[in-house]
């Protein structure tokens, strides 16, 4: 019973990473399903990477719409980014902070298009930013934007 006592910094140090990893996980999980939600949600307002618009079609509007996200990795993903870089390999935790931004970025622009009464949105583009915090050269935040041109048919 005394080697927790003379440990109790060791054993403080696992407790605050596993609710780190317990909490960044929920967290993300819990951002996953709102994104599905609302990516149901927004199921009709199409988005295209085309130029142009389909001739022959009329369409009563024509207006840019953004959408822009910047997510955050939470630090236990961090330190495991930290250590892949070391051994090489995907890093995960980087993977999904990209995809959660540009899914978000994506879906705040159709909620855009769809407030301005647009039914597509053509000539979608994306950018993603590494957002860096202090003097790290890792990727702490990833900002993604989403733009395009909304029209309503008419």
């Amino acid at each position: 019973m005394s080697y927790i006592v003379d440990y109790y910094e060791f054993w403080i140090f696992v407790w605050l990473v596993l609710t780190g990893y317990v909490a960044g996980t929920y967290n993300e999980r819990r951002h996953y399903r709102s994104i599905r939600r609302r990516e149901k949600e927004l199921k009709d307002v199409l988005a295209f990477a085309v130029r142009t618009l389909p001739a022959g079609r009329p369409y009563e509007s024509a207006r840019l719409v953004t959408g822009s996200a910047v997510i955050s990795v939470d630090y236990f993903k961090s330190i495991l980014a930290a250590l892949r870089k070391v051994i090489g390999g995907r890093v995960d935790a980087y993977e999904s902070l990209v995809e959660r931004a540009r899914r978000e970025a994506i879906l705040r622009m159709k909620a855009h298009a769809a407030e301005e009464g647009a039914d597509m949105i053509f000539n979608v583009k994306l950018e993603t930013t590494r957002v860096f915090q202090g003097e790290r050269s890792a990727a702490q935040s990833v900002e993604s934007l989403a733009y395009g041109t909304a029209v309503k048919s008419a």
